[in-house]
């Protein structure tokens, strides 16, 4: 049988993304001008895409409230395809709180490969899900921005969201 894969455009204050997923949940969050990649493997692979989707619907909504400051955790179902390391590693991500930061190295040892910082790294480059899964909340063990494949200035965008909602709900 051949699988079908939905797309929709999101235009977010980030740039425009596509949305894409299964019937088992959401496949890939990315922004429109890197996904052609996605796109011609999915083609490669013979799965079909069309427009729509149920749960891209539901990732819209939530990615609206994430970006108005109402959402801190998603809860749209995932259909994340990738090896089981990278699996491993992106469940972790999805564990970071809402408004932190963990490093490379701290998520490595957090698996219990202390010294495997680097394919930790080669993992997150690989996150399909931007956002929902939170990648931009991991940074450099000296604390600075590094490695984001939407650029650096949208890490530091959404970073800033995050600690400018947590400190308004610590304030009321």
């Amino acid at each position: 049988m051949i699988e079908t894969f939905f797309l929709r455009r999101y235009d977010s204050p980030l740039g425009t993304y596509i949305l894409v997923s299964s019937q088992r949940g959401v496949v890939c969050v990315a922004l429109e001008d890197g996904s052609g990649a996605h796109l011609a493997q999915w083609e490669r692979d013979g799965i079909r895409i069309q427009d729509g989707g149920e749960h891209n619907d539901t990732v819209a909504d939530q990615l609206d409230a994430y970006f108005a400051g109402r959402l801190c955790q998603f809860s749209v179902p995932l259909d994340l395809q990738g090896t089981p390391f990278q699996r491993r590693v992106w469940g972790l991500l999805s564990d970071i709180p809402y408004g932190e930061t963990r490093s490379y190295g701290q998520i490595a040892h957090t698996l219990g490969r202390p010294n495997c910082a680097r394919p930790v790294g080669q993992a997150i480059a690989r996150n399909p899900v931007a956002i929902i899964v939170p990648c931009h909340r991991v940074i450099g063990s000296n604390g600075k921005l590094t490695g984001y494949g939407d650029g650096l200035h949208r890490k530091q965008a959404l970073l800033e969201l995050e600690a400018a909602v947590r400190l308004t709900n610590s304030v009321s």
